[in-house]
């Protein structure tokens, strides 16, 4: 029989470079680069720099915004307001789902590759039951979770990969299904005098026919599954 993987140093190194660097932004106050009030600091300065360095800018941003999503760094929404801000809605919306997906699909190999496997290995069958009905319908799962934010970035780019979801899978409803949400808060930050004078609440930004919207496009990622489980009901009954 196979020995069980286990959780060697060699196995473990890519989750020990995040948490690295995690220790390090916060080590070095990068919570406080990453907020409202710096941005509605530097807003002025960012705006020069754009008009002076348009690719210089746009390839840091989304340096940034990779590392920002790989390491699981809080900041995401003020990024994403700050890309509105700079490139407006439609060019960073292009280049966040670029960068965000990149740093997603990177957080999910060092999970898969360091967790993923040991995990299923010794939860057990409950672990085997849960990741075999989260396959049956990945596609539409992985939708919803990407459309409708009802948890936190990090945590739809990790459970996943405990889950055996395919690596096509995650990127492909990733780099569709954050492009709804991205473009709001992008086109948010094109209002970004009005937002910071709000007190920089995104939230109160966010009118119900936005928001209405996403639940939308939500349920349409939920019809192949209902649609499934409606066909196996009716097979059973005429069987």
């Amino acid at each position: 029989m196979a020995d069980k993987p286990t959780w060697s140093l060699r196995r473990l190194w890519p989750v020990l470079v995040i948490l690295a660097g995690i220790a390090l932004f916060f080590s070095l106050g990068g919570t406080s680069f990453l907020s409202f009030a710096e941005l509605q600091r530097r807003h002025e300065q960012l705006a020069l720099f754009v008009a002076g360095h348009y690719l210089q800018a746009v390839l840091a941003y989304m340096v940034i915004y990779v590392l920002v999503v790989a390491l699981s760094l809080p900041g995401g929404a003020v990024l994403t307001v700050a890309g509105g801000f700079m490139f407006g809605a439609i060019a960073a919306t292009c280049y966040i789902v670029v960068a965000a997906t990149a740093g997603a699909v990177l957080l999910f190999l060092a999970a898969r590759s360091a967790l993923g496997e040991p995990l299923r290995a010794r939860a057990g069958p409950w672990l085997a039951r849960l990741a075999a009905g989260f396959h049956d319908n990945a596609w539409s799962y992985m939708l919803i979770l990407r459309l409708v934010p009802l948890f936190p970035f990090f945590v739809v780019n990790l459970v996943p990969a405990f889950l055996g979801v395919s690596l096509r899978c995650f990127t492909v409803t990733t780099f569709f299904g954050i492009m709804p949400a991205t473009f709001v808060y992008a086109l948010i930050g094109t209002w970004l005098d009005d937002v910071v004078a709000g007190g920089g609440d995104i939230g109160t930004a966010l009118s119900p026919a936005i928001i209405g919207a996403l639940l939308g496009l939500a349920l349409l990622s939920a019809v192949p599954i209902l649609f499934k489980r409606f066909t196996v009901r009716r097979n059973k009954h005429h069987g």
